[in-house]
């Protein structure tokens, strides 16, 4: 694999290619958005890791520019820039993931592998739930067509929910995947991430139910009225 990383900071750029190397990924590095442009247009790569902090524009704004240009090659952001409204705007402008600092190497990997894998083809499918969308090429969740914004533990259990529609999913399980490395958390923290969940679905025509002895389950609104209406 081939990638551009457009990093400012020469030592963090210098210690990712080092890095990446010993995982036969090769490094190409610009300092600043004029070269990253110019090594874009002569160059072919996997995926582009982009900062947002440049010297000369800002990252959002090359990447902009980038997409009117018609380039799809897929953009990883690693930024210290984590706010939710920032990654909802990097999705809107073109990036295909969104990574903050400070991050592990392994999970960097991974994501870099799985944009190269979606680049050659093998794409991940939409699944639909009432007007709930998950786009797995993207790891974005829309309702009514606009992206719903989450934290990070409220995207990682709606994706638990979102693999299982109509089943449910078991409270130990949830928590697993939404607090993977905190062993100190126990179940009922999950309850939390899905009350903030359910408030942001509040509304629309999807709610998360509680099956009493199972778990949690995603479904449509409407399978509430589908049942014998009292005379």
């Amino acid at each position: 694999m081939r990638i551009l990383l457009i990093e400012d900071e020469l030592e963090m750029a210098n210690w990712l290619a080092r890095a990446l190397k010993q995982s036969n990924i090769s490094v190409e590095h610009a300092h600043n958005a004029a070269l990253a442009t110019t090594l874009l247009q002569d160059g072919s790569f996997d995926v582009v890791v982009l900062d947002l902090q440049l010297p000369d524009q800002h990252g959002f704004d090359w990447l902009s520019a980038v997409r009117a240009r018609g380039n799809r090659v897929p953009v990883l952001v690693l930024t210290a820039q984590g706010a939710v409204q920032d990654r909802v705007e990097g999705l809107h402008r073109g990036a295909d993931d969104y990574l903050t600092k400070p991050f592990e190497l392994a999970e960097l990997e991974a994501r870099l592998a799985a944009l190269h894998r979606r680049s050659q083809g093998r794409a991940q499918p939409q699944v639909e739930c009432g007007s709930l969308r998950y786009d797995g090429n993207h790891g974005t969740f829309w309702l009514a067509d606009v992206v719903l914004s989450l934290t990070p533990r409220e995207h990682a259990a709606l994706e638990g929910l979102v693999a299982r529609i109509g089943a449910p999913v078991g409270k130990a399980r949830l928590a697993a995947k939404v607090f993977p490395q905190e062993s100190a958390v126990g179940p009922d923290a999950i309850e939390q991430v899905l009350h903030r969940l359910r408030r942001k679905l509040a509304g629309s025509d999807v709610h998360i139910v509680t099956v009493r002895g199972l778990g949690y389950m995603l479904e449509p609104t409407q399978n509430l009225l589908s049942g014998p209406v009292a005379p």
